[in-house]
């Protein structure tokens, strides 16, 4: 039952991590910058927001953005943090399919043994994993960046989420594969052997029958 359960717990943080991942990908608020120097932009209460696909003007009376369409043109930075994102939310729906797939809920034809189900519970793990190195690099990289290009004024709630996804999806992915390990290590009945005193040799342990049956004939 605790298997389960860390199974479930790593398969939910990893779903929520994706959609952070998704949330980060989509909105234009990674970071804020300043174009004038640090007591300028205090006073009049102005920043850069700068996101994967557009620059906004910030300030409590505008809020105007302009879409970075002119793809060939951008830095090294934005265009690799784009497709480690892109690619971090698509590898998110395979992982999630495998990973449901595996869940011991879930009833597969005859002809799948257990052995596929374990396979798929690794590959969804993985991906998982990979998911969040590629968030990891995507979040880390671009304020760098960005910070080497204008003035960096603070974080914004897109970095966070993306950050918050990241952590998610990397501890959803290793209770997944931990849950794996465990089931590998744990002793199965199927492989199981007694010891017979008056023989001295080891036998496997007979399947138990689902009815009672009499010592008498």
């Amino acid at each position: 039952m605790a298997h389960i359960c860390r199974q479930l717990i790593g398969v939910g943080g990893s779903c929520a991590g994706w959609v952070g991942l998704i949330f980060a990908t989509a909105t234009n608020d990674w970071v804020r910058t300043c174009d004038y120097s640090m007591a300028t932009c205090l006073r009049i209460d102005e920043l850069g927001g700068h996101g994967l696909w557009a620059e906004c003007r910030v300030s409590p009376t505008l809020y105007n953005c302009e879409f970075l369409d002119q793809t060939f043109s951008l830095p090294a930075y934005v265009l690799v943090s784009r497709a480690l994102m892109i690619s971090a939310c698509l590898l998110g729906v395979p992982a999630i399919l495998l990973v449901l797939m595996s869940m011991p809920c879930v009833r597969l034809p005859t002809n799948y043994s257990a052995t596929i189900k374990k396979r798929r519970t690794q590959a969804g793990g993985i991906l998982f994993i990979i998911m969040a190195v590629f968030g990891t690099i995507a979040t880390v990289w671009y304020p760098i960046g960005s910070n080497k290009d204008k003035k960096l004024m603070s974080f914004g709630y897109s970095l966070y989420a993306g950050w918050v996804g990241t952590g998610l999806c990397l501890l959803g992915g290793v209770m997944i594969l931990c849950f794996q390990v465990a089931l590998i290590t744990s002793p199965s009945r199927e492989n199981s052997f007694f010891y017979s005193r008056r023989s001295g040799t080891a036998r496997e342990a007979e399947p138990p029958s689902n009815h009672a049956k009499s010592e008498r004939v």
